[in-house]
């Protein structure tokens, strides 16, 4: 079995894209559709890295990532946001939120597996 990712993402088309790239490239998914479940599952399931959306009903992707960061028991899974919102500093944001890394959609499958793959050799 390849490495487990949690992709929290509330569009269901951009859900679907992230998950069918990931898992042609050999990795195992698990899913959340909003912040809360995204905390929830990290918390849980204990993924090796978690794609987070953003803008997303209940918690925002941002205030997840904080408090997956903040828990003992999931701070050391690496995140990265994976968002359509494309702003200056964005990747300087992402830390302050905790964020391992940033990724701006549409994303290419070698953009997201360059993304990642750093991330994954090290956990």
């Amino acid at each position: 079995m390849g490495k487990v990712i949690l992709i929290v993402e509330d569009d269901p088309k951009s859900l679907i894209l992230t998950r069918d790239l990931l898992e042609i490239s050999g990795y195992t998914t698990i899913q959340a559709t909003d912040g809360e479940q995204g905390v929830e599952l990290a918390r849980t399931k204990k993924p090796d890295l978690i794609l987070m959306d953003i803008m997303m009903p209940k918690i925002d992707g941002l205030n997840a990532c904080h408090n997956i960061k903040a828990d003992p028991a999931t701070r050391n899974i690496p995140v990265v946001m994976l968002t359509a919102i494309d702003y200056p500093l964005k990747e300087k944001i992402a830390k302050v939120w905790g964020a391992d890394g940033y990724v701006t959609k549409p994303v290419s499958r070698q953009q997201l597996i360059d993304a990642i793959s750093p991330l994954l050799a090290s956990s």
